[in-house]
């Protein structure tokens, strides 16, 4: 049995829904039906989160049939992944650290940012910059991220047996 983590967002489950959608259905949705698919609250909140995904680039709109469907981008495609990238924490503790270095370009930074982000969700600890160190290893949907942004060029996935004087890193773990 695992923890639970915090809940997605309503962003983070309209992309993934979305992304459901183009693999399973149809590669348009329309955002009257998926408002009605999706039990997001006020047509306002709604109509603010497709919004927001609009303007970050996640989502475009195409019209069909004198119709308005909504359309995941490929940053949207790269967004999915990290919203999917929630872990369960593992009950036990297998006693092994997995530490992520990495050194990305500067004209990726926004893959970075998402990295970064990708991290945090998946109870890593930053512990300098560019390292970031957990007992938890990433599920296959982070890892899948990092192929497809082609991050993987510039990260390294260390699984670490022993550490010296980590009892601030199994306090902060909550770790006996």
């Amino acid at each position: 049995m695992a923890k639970s983590k915090k809940e997605p967002t309503k962003t983070s489950q309209l992309l993934i829904y979305l992304a459901a959608a183009e693999d399973v259905f149809a590669p348009l949705v329309n955002p009257y039906e998926l408002r009605r698919r999706i039990e997001f609250g006020s047509r306002g909140s709604f109509e603010t989160t497709v919004y927001r995904m609009w303007k970050r680039g996640w989502i475009r709109f195409v019209d069909k049939n004198a119709e308005k469907f909504i359309k995941l981008t490929k940053k949207g495609q790269l967004e999915v992944l990290v919203a999917k990238a929630y872990l369960p924490m593992p009950l036990k503790w297998d006693g092994k650290w997995r530490m992520i270095i990495f050194d990305i370009p500067e004209d990726a930074n926004e893959k970075r940012d998402l990295l970064r982000r990708l991290l945090k969700r998946n109870n890593f600890y930053q512990l300098q910059a560019s390292v970031y160190i957990s007992p938890y290893p990433l599920n296959r949907d982070a890892i899948k991220y990092l192929y497809e942004c082609k991050l993987h060029f510039y990260i390294r996935i260390i699984k670490i047996e022993e550490i010296d004087n980590d009892s601030d890193l199994r306090k902060h773990f909550s770790l006996k």
